[in-house]
């Protein structure tokens, strides 16, 4: 498999999501998936074109994917992990702010991941990534921020009372923040350059984030739990497993650190 591959099933996306994408039908649930949130008619339609396409690769495969879980294809090999509609909310809302994310990985844990592709369901916006060859944008080569100033803080809050009040410290001294709703978007426009730092307090599932962890890793930024410990251990399965800290570069990850602790100080 190859990034050319994923190009491919990303043309068929993005063609296919665009004539439905403002159907009143994409609103309706039709049950749930595999890791347990409600499924959506785009969800199903995005995840049987990927699917269908990594069948025409005749390859062995295993895929993880948000909706049908884990599969095997021609007796199972490389894992495929896969987050079909990242910001099913957003897209079943109108939001125009979603995307597909797939990452490839020769084995079981998060540091196995070593090809990834993001593709924006809007504008069309391709990120990829290869372990030791960079991240390119729609075919250039582009970097994660270089100084360590907070120029944009975006956000994932699953549980706003708690996840906001525990990241003040971090948004207060940012010039602008965001909550996008796409977790593997947000990484790879952190790995662009346009987002400074992206925190995630609860635990989130690795096919939100496998394929931005490369993209954010081979862009010069670095990505850690919320308390700077590392999770290229972890599992790429469906359970929710961490929390997440991504920044453009080392330094700026150590400010982050730094304010996020003191939450926990008196006073």
């Amino acid at each position: 498999m190859e990034i050319k591959d994923l190009r491919q099933i990303g043309g068929n996306l993005l063609k296919e999501i665009s004539v439905i994408r403002h159907s009143p039908d994409i609103k309706k649930a039709v049950g749930y998936g595999a890791a347990g949130d409600k499924t959506f008619p785009i969800d199903n339609i995005a995840e049987e074109i990927i699917i269908n396409g990594l069948k025409s690769l005749r390859e062995p495969l295993t895929i993880v994917s948000e909706e049908i879980g884990v599969i095997d294809i021609n007796s199972g090999g490389r894992k495929v992990i896969i987050d079909p509609i990242d910001g099913s909310k957003n897209a079943i809302s109108g939001i125009p702010f979603y995307c597909t994310s797939i990452a490839v990985a020769d084995g079981d844990t998060l540091n196995d991941v070593n090809l990834s592709y993001v593709i924006n369901l809007i504008n069309g916006d391709e990120f990829w990534a290869e372990k030791g060859s960079g991240v390119f944008l729609n075919g250039k080569q582009v970097h994660s921020q270089k100084d360590d100033e907070f120029y944009l803080v975006a956000y994932e809050a699953q549980s706003p009372g708690k996840d906001v009040t525990s990241i003040l410290p971090l948004i207060s001294k940012s010039r602008k923040t965001r909550c996008l709703g796409a977790t593997a978007l947000d990484l790879a426009y952190l790995s662009y350059g346009a987002i400074s730092v992206f925190v995630s307090p609860s635990p989130s599932r690795s096919f939100d984030f496998a394929g931005g962890w490369l993209l954010v890793k081979e862009s010069g930024g670095i990505m850690t739990n919320l308390e700077g410990g590392d999770i290229n251990h972890i599992p790429l399965d469906l359970k929710r497993s961490t929390s997440l800290l991504a920044s453009g570069n080392q330094q700026l990850h150590q400010k982050t650190i730094e304010l996020l602790s003191k939450k926990n100080l008196p006073g």
